[in-house]
């Protein structure tokens, strides 16, 4: 089959809409919850990921984020990014299979929260470790066609005057994975896009994504996090399609916030929505 059957192929898969058991049955390493179970379960295999994308050598890392994934009001929300430290770099990984317009905020957020995290811990501001933000794209979410688009701070003004303070932020795009001239790298993102094996390191990740999935418990927290979904959505529906949606998806998150049982992040990440549309209105 050609490359172009194969991509109308996909794109007649995404039009139809599957149910929770099937989204769970055709899941791969591109979805998110899938992804952030494989990696924070295998530490090993986290880091082997980290070294090919970054392309440098990780002394060792440790995951340090507290699990959220229940979907109970009485237990802690969702959250789906992987969070590891090493002697002296942090990292967050995330997998994103939609644009949801809000990545670079959220690159922002994550960057705060690693350095915050290393200050409490005493840290000096000249030894804090330096921080690696990294998304695994399957769109181009900036639509300049790279495979890749790497950040830093630089002057404005000397574009080539580097600000040095070792953060760094990467949005790697699978669906142009082509494009990439890391073999590893291009291999990762071909198993992202269509499932496809072609190294023995993406051999262990597709092991470990059908492992997954026969986990009963995490096959349990996904149904109940789309059934929850799909109430929100429902009910959002009822009161007057996306506009509904949108007011009934604030009303649940200053309940929620309301409860002081989740941050404003971890609700956002949950419902799908900036933080400032709940908060303002709380603070009101």
């Amino acid at each position: 089959m050609s490359e172009k059957k194969k991509k109308e192929k996909e794109k007649e898969k995404e039009k139809k809409v599957l149910t929770p058991e099937e989204e769970w049955k055709n899941a791969t390493i591109a979805n998110n919850f899938i992804f952030y179970k494989v990696m924070r379960y295998n530490p090993d295999v986290c880091k082997q990921l980290l070294e090919i994308l970054l392309e440098i050598k990780i002394d060792h890392i440790e995951m340090t984020q507290e699990e959220y994934v229940e979907i109970d009001y009485d237990k802690k929300g969702i959250r789906l990014d992987v969070y590891a430290v090493g002697s002296d770099k942090a990292f967050n990984l995330e997998m994103q299979s939609t644009d949801t317009g809000e990545l670079p905020e959220r690159s922002r957020f994550y960057q705060s929260a690693l350095d915050l995290d290393d200050l409490n811990a005493g840290t000096d501001y000249k030894d804090i470790k330096t921080s690696y933000i990294i998304f695994i794209c399957v769109p181009d979410i900036f639509k300049k066609g790279l495979a890749k688009y790497t950040f830093e701070n630089t002057c404005l003004e000397k574009p080539d005057l580097k600000l040095n303070d070792r953060a760094y932020k990467l949005f790697f795009i699978a669906e142009n994975y082509d494009k990439i001239l890391n073999e590893e790298q291009k291999a990762f993102m071909k198993l992202v896009t269509s499932n496809e094996s072609t190294s023995a390191f993406a051999d262990k990740v597709a092991k470990l994504v059908e492992d997954a999935k026969h986990n009963t418990q995490w096959r349990k927290q996904f149904m109940d996090f789309k059934h929850y979904m799909s109430q929100s959505f429902n009910q959002g529906k009822k009161e007057g399609l996306q506009e509904g949606l949108q007011k009934k998806a604030i009303e649940d998150a200053r309940k929620l916030l309301a409860d002081k049982k989740y941050t404003a992040e971890e609700i956002s990440a949950l419902l799908q929505i900036p933080v400032e549309a709940f908060t303002e209105t709380v603070k009101a």
